[in-house]
């Protein structure tokens, strides 16, 4: 079976890049971290008329009717851009709420496995709840991720499959950035005369970012192709170790620059940490690969 793109997905995903990159570059990340914006609702409406919400959606409900392999390549780019705001949920109420599918609506879910719902303050609905709760502010690790604490947790089991993949793909958007960011800083800060990615140590820490990015790329794409509830355990399992350890080495590739509010990098470390908890954990990925392989030993 062939995992890699086509030459329309590859198109597909080389428009999201450009549109992305002239809509939300380095420039407006940073003025949304400057101004504490966790939804954008312009960009929102522009990703909306894009298609971005309603790509799966058939052609006769107003969508662009394509599957979850050009999705999982769109939130790729969506990841590596570190676009701010609940995508994954809002693209699985297209269809379900009113508004989602062209981006008027924001939509929030209950995906942190407990009474916490991300960018609540900005939601028009939140799946799993009739209406918008009322929820208590939580101090976020992610300056762009606002948390809420509601009362009740919502049920969002129906979409967890889905939303764990697409949560997949957005953290390997963000790992396969992190490994450009090391390479290029790499290739630019001198030592000793000479770029520091002429060192052995530096070098290997830029392969293992490398590789452990390509190896969720492959079970993410292959998660995305089956639809298979394992593959998509192990994808999100991949994609989070991916993430979280591959912002780690950029940072140390980056030494004391990385730490700096006004590096990039440290962004990408934050919003790892708050993906690995949404839709699918890495201990609850661990224990349905276990019961899958203690099924298949019996």
């Amino acid at each position: 079976m062939d995992f890699q793109p086509t030459e329309d997905q590859r198109d597909l995903r080389a428009g999201v890049r450009d549109l992305l990159a002239g809509r939300y570059g380095r420039d407006a990340l940073r003025a949304s971290v400057d101004s504490g914006t966790g939804v954008d609702r312009v960009l929102w409406r522009e990703l909306g008329a894009a298609g971005f919400f309603a790509l799966r959606l058939p052609e006769s409900e107003g969508g662009v009717g394509l599957g979850l392999p050009e999705a999982v390549l769109v939130f790729e780019e969506a990841g590596r851009a570190l676009v701010p705001g609940p995508l994954v949920a809002t693209h699985l109420a297209a269809g379900v709420v009113p508004g989602a599918a062209a981006g008027m609506a924001v939509v929030s879910a209950f995906d942190l496995g407990g009474p916490l719902v991300a960018h609540l303050a900005d939601a028009d609905a939140v799946l799993g709840a009739s209406g918008v709760p009322a929820g208590e502010p939580v101090r976020s690790v992610d300056p762009l991720t606002p948390l809420h604490r509601v009362a009740e947790a919502g049920d969002c089991s129906a979409y967890r499959e889905e939303g764990a993949l697409l949560t997949a793909a957005l953290q390997l958007g963000s790992a396969l950035r992190t490994v450009e960011l090391a390479v290029r800083y790499a290739g630019e800060r001198e030592q000793f005369g000479q770029p520091i990615g002429a060192f052995q140590a530096v070098k290997h820490l830029c392969a293992r970012m490398l590789v452990r990015a390509e190896v969720a790329r492959t079970a993410v794409y292959a998660a995305a192709v089956t639809g298979d509830e394992g593959e998509v355990a192990a994808a999100k399992l991949l994609a989070d170790e991916a993430a979280v350890r591959g912002a780690r080495d950029c940072l140390q590739v980056h030494g004391g620059m990385g730490f700096t509010w006004e590096a990039d990098v440290h962004l990408h470390l934050k919003r790892a940490w708050v993906r690995s908890e949404q839709w699918r954990t890495a201990a609850q990925a661990e224990e349905l690969l276990a019961r899958e392989l203690l099924g298949s030993a019996g």
